[in-house]
């Protein structure tokens, strides 16, 4: 991923675009291809975490072919780290996924502690396949090694907004994925 100018017209938070709207786009076609391909004759139960994830999930949902369920969580960190139980679910599944195949669906993993911690609970409910398919790969941060069955992109260790990712709740609604500037996350730019 190569940081390019930021795009015209960009809030003056964003240093650089890392990803077009066309490139994230191209890729999420041809995630939702290989899930159509690898699920064919099964339904799969797409869930993702909110709010962060709903861009990607919206449009993934759109490039599988075959009937699909969507469910929805919410969950925040608290306190002590995730590994030592620092999450709470704020808005559990709808679906019960016994038996069904589900396909996490994230916009972003960083060190992994948050969704370790979500395929545990998951898999605990009993479901026939668990998988995770992610927008934005951040390995560098890796903690704990979760597996990825479907990967758009690896993502530089930089802080980014746009297309669900934001900065104090703002600039998810960009149709690109932008770097955010240093001086911003340092205190001395504008947010």
């Amino acid at each position: 991923m190569r940081l390019e100018a930021a795009p015209d017209g960009a809030p003056d938070v964003v240093g650089g675009l890392l990803l077009s709207r066309d490139q994230i786009a191209s890729r999420v076609r041809e995630m939702g291809e290989a899930i159509t391909t690898d699920y064919t004759g099964r339904e799969v139960v797409l869930v993702t975490v909110l709010r962060g994830g709903l861009f990607f999930l919206s449009d993934l949902c759109r490039a599988v072919a075959d009937p699909i369920r969507l469910d929805f969580m919410a969950i925040s960190s608290y306190g002590a780290p995730v590994q030592a139980g620092g999450v709470r679910i704020t808005k559990d599944l709808d679906e019960n996924i016994e038996g069904r195949d589900v396909l996490i669906v994230e916009d972003i993993i960083d060190t992994g502690l948050t969704l370790n911690y979500l395929l545990g609970m998951l898999r605990a409910r009993g479901p026939r396949s668990l998988e995770v398919a992610v927008l934005l790969d951040r390995d560098q941060r890796r903690i704990a090694d979760v597996p990825i069955a479907y990967r758009g992109f690896h993502m530089p260790d930089t802080f980014a907004v746009g297309y669900g990712l934001d900065l104090h709740g703002r600039y998810r609604n960009l149709p690109y994925i932008g770097s955010v500037r240093e001086d911003v996350l340092h205190g001395v730019g504008s947010a």
